[in-house]
């Protein structure tokens, strides 16, 4: 059996990443799936400074200044390197889907359903 390099691997993420930009239903029955051993369980962080938090399949992103709710939804593993969140923003009152690649155990690497990409860092406890 052949084994597949690290940028065959990212390949293939990049595109189940592609493949899967659609937005998808809010709360109601959707799945929830929880890994143990941490996960993407905690506090994240893009570059703008924006913190969101992954609990028990619950997502919410806040302002860093004021902690003021941004967006809020849920999360599931679609795969051990795959987490999708079907968010609500609170600011503009759409839903949108978001993929996240899990790139290392502090970097995720998302694609929302419109194109947008950005990068959040696990944001160190305390």
């Amino acid at each position: 059996m052949k084994r597949f390099g690290p940028a065959a691997t990212l390949a293939v993420v990049s595109m189940a990443l592609a493949a899967c930009q659609s937005a998808g239903p809010l709360g109601g029955n959707v799945p929830v799936v929880s890994r143990g051993g941490g996960g993407i369980e905690g506090n994240w962080v893009d570059a703008n400074g924006i913190t969101s938090s992954f609990n028990s399949g619950v997502f919410v992103t806040r302002t860093t200044d004021t902690n003021e709710k941004l967006a809020e939804g849920n999360y599931r593993y679609e795969s051990p390197q795959l987490v999708a969140i079907d968010l609500r923003s609170l600011v503009r009152g759409t839903t949108s889907r978001v993929n996240c690649a899990v790139v290392s155990p502090s970097q995720l690497n998302c694609t929302s359903s419109a194109g947008s990409q950005f990068t959040l860092t696990r944001r160190a406890a305390g």
